[in-house]
């Protein structure tokens, strides 16, 4: 197998799932990975420490995203797709950390790209502060105060702005939990 073939098996997914977080759009994720496996074909020979493959391509996809934005804002009347993300959760999984998880991952991104970048590469991709800082091309301290605030953002929102469905049976009915443990 070809050195690129072995780098779009390993990353091929995680980008999409970065690019997924960005756009909040399946096909202009998808449209981002393919780009950015076209500029790696053009210029990976510039690249001298091949262990550093993983941050290049994520630093190339997030300045493709950053690129793609500006042209859009400067030339279209259209906006990018805001359709809501949602999150793989497996079977086994129970209702409520779905729910709450799948609000988590809504609330992400309708987040300013500010904040929603640096939260979906270390929560989703699991980046290092490091891997971040070079992705976004900015200091591990301005990564940090980022994810913090971020957090502190999200979190507020999840308080204040509650999933509509029920956490539990005794939201649903008060009166099955007096009857039987009352």
């Amino acid at each position: 197998m070809s050195e690129f073939a072995e780098l779009v098996d390993a990353y091929y997914e995680a980008l999409y799932r970065f690019g997924y977080s960005l756009t909040r759009s399946p096909d202009h994720a998808a449209d981002l990975v393919q780009e950015t496996f076209c500029i790696w074909a053009e210029k990976n020979s510039q690249l001298r420490d091949r262990s550093k493959a993983k941050t290049w391509l994520f630093t190339t996809l997030h300045r493709e995203f950053l690129g793609q934005r500006r042209k859009l804002s400067r030339f279209s009347d259209e906006p990018l797709d805001e359709s809501l993300m949602t999150e793989q959760v497996s079977k086994e999984e129970d209702a409520e950390r779905h729910l709450d998880g799948h609000r988590a991952v809504q609330l992400l991104g309708e987040m300013d790209e500010l904040y929603r970048a640096p939260l979906a590469l270390f929560y989703l991709q699991q980046h290092s502060y490091k891997e971040i800082a070079e992705v976004l091309d900015v200091p591990i301290g301005t990564v940090m105060s980022r994810l913090s605030r971020g957090k502190d953002m999200l979190r507020k929102r999840m308080i204040s702005e509650p999933s509509s469905g029920p956490k539990n049976l005794v939201d649903v009915n008060p009166e099955l939990f007096h009857k039987k443990h009352g």
